[in-house]
């Protein structure tokens, strides 16, 4: 399943893994969030409603392109570089291009996320 962002003119194309934590983000969709930049690595933002962790590893690393769900806080991360091992971190998806240049966006930025057809 591929999920895409928009962020003024830039989009991002992502595919989805199949999880229970995939099956809830979906259902949320679509969804116009305002991302943060987190620790020089990540875009994040609050999710309505939190996602099952069922099935998911008790954590993961992430990799640039990484769409992920911090399970302790709730929230969305979308990484524009790699991070290390983090207990909680479920990886929903990857961005399949160009995802290093969410770190040109200094400011908080809205992001439509919807899915699209294949």
């Amino acid at each position: 399943m591929k999920l895409k962002m928009t962020i003024g003119q830039d989009e991002y194309i992502a595919t989805l893994i199949d999880s229970k934590a995939v099956e809830g983000f979906i259902t949320q969709l679509p969804l116009k969030l305002t991302l943060q930049d987190y620790a020089g690595a990540e875009k994040i933002s609050d999710l309505p409603a939190r996602l099952s962790a069922e099935g998911s590893p008790p954590g993961t690393a992430a990799s640039i392109g990484d769409l992920a769900y911090y399970a302790p806080w709730g929230n969305l991360a979308i990484f524009y570089k790699s991070s290390g091992y983090a207990s909680g971190l479920i990886k929903l998806g990857s961005i399949e291009y160009n995802a290093k240049k969410l770190a040109s966006y200094n400011k908080p930025i809205e992001a439509l996320l919807e899915i699209v057809n294949e």
